[in-house]
């Protein structure tokens, strides 16, 4: 099996404003094929990378929403129909949005890029399970290839520059592939490169509330209320190093095909509490950015073709 040297490095960040130029990949794409194997046995900078031979889908949680009661009147004052505490499964949308889009789609990857939450991860997820695609997260890769957690941490501590080469060899190799939904880490928006590496799927910045993404953190390390827990230092200090990093990486962000904001999703389905809006509710808003931009590139082309 052969070894990949890395040698890619990060320029500086070029940022440019999002086109719609991301490129389908044919569904007769060799799909992944072999389990994960990045090791760093020898040399931190020599990766074997391979795909795992079945990306794990999601189970569907159950997340029904009741639906208030209905009624239309003819002009008549004709009852024409009611619907009352009618109860739909948000995931039945959610597949049958994935089923129309799958054709226009051809394969294409579709990147998620934005701060690292159990949201954004949940989100990969269910989309991958609905679209019939492969899920990676790419930091998880680049973690494996080091040996683990602590071992990346050291790695980033005393090989900064080999470290960020990882983060693009891994990226290179995902978009080379189709048929995937990857979790991008922060690395991604970094570099001019990197960009360039997430141009050859969709990408989609799902923003989410840096003060949720901050209570992840502590999610399942802490057993302090939320009003303990917002009271914290320690929950100060992450929420401060989050910040540092948001802004480092926002105009990244922002160069995304789309956004999905949670706040906006809360806002459309009228809920005052963020932790209302559910998995199926932020994937069924994914999927629409996906058909509009689709829709576009498809008017684009025709535009494009001679008379």
């Amino acid at each position: 099996m052969e070894l990949l040297t890395l040698h890619s490095s990060c320029s500086g960040l070029q940022l440019s404003t999002p086109s719609l130029h991301f490129q389908a990949v044919p569904r007769s794409f060799g799909l992944p094929s072999f389990p994960h194997s990045l090791s760093t046995r020898h040399n931190p900078s020599l990766f074997r990378f391979h795909p795992p031979l079945s990306a794990s889908l999601p189970s569907r949680a159950p997340f029904p929403n009741s639906l208030s009661s209905i009624c239309s009147v003819a002009n008549d004052g004709t009852l024409l129909s009611t619907t009352k505490d009618a109860v739909i499964d948000p995931s039945f949308a959610v597949k049958n949005k994935a089923m129309d889009m799958s054709t226009e789609l051809k394969g294409t990857s579709i990147f998620l890029v934005g701060m690292k939450s159990s949201i954004k991860t949940s989100l990969g997820k269910l989309l991958a399970d609905a679209l019939r695609y492969y899920y990676f997260d790419s930091d998880s890769l680049v973690e494996e290839a080091a040996g683990g957690a602590s071992a990346v941490k050291s790695f980033k501590e005393s090989d900064k520059k080999g470290f960020h080469e990882s983060e693009t060899e891994v990226l290179k190799q995902l978009s080379s592939m189709g048929r995937l939904v990857v979790c991008a880490g922060d690395g991604a928006v970094q570099s001019s490169t990197n960009l360039a590496f997430l141009r050859h799927g969709i990408s989609i910045w799902i923003d989410v509330p840096l003060d949720m993404v901050a209570r992840g953190v502590f999610e399942n390390q802490s057993q302090l209320s939320d009003s303990e827990l917002f009271a914290s230092e320690a929950y100060s200090e992450v929420l401060t190093q989050l910040t540092t990093l948001y802004e480092e990486t926002r105009g990244g962000y922002a160069t995304a095909d789309a956004t999905v904001s949670l706040q906006k999703v809360a806002c459309q389905l009228g809920y005052d509490d963020l932790d209302a809006v559910t998995t199926e509710n932020m994937t069924l808003e994914v999927l629409k950015e996906i058909e509009k931009l689709t829709r576009v590139k498809k008017m684009m082309e025709s535009a494009a073709r001679p008379f």
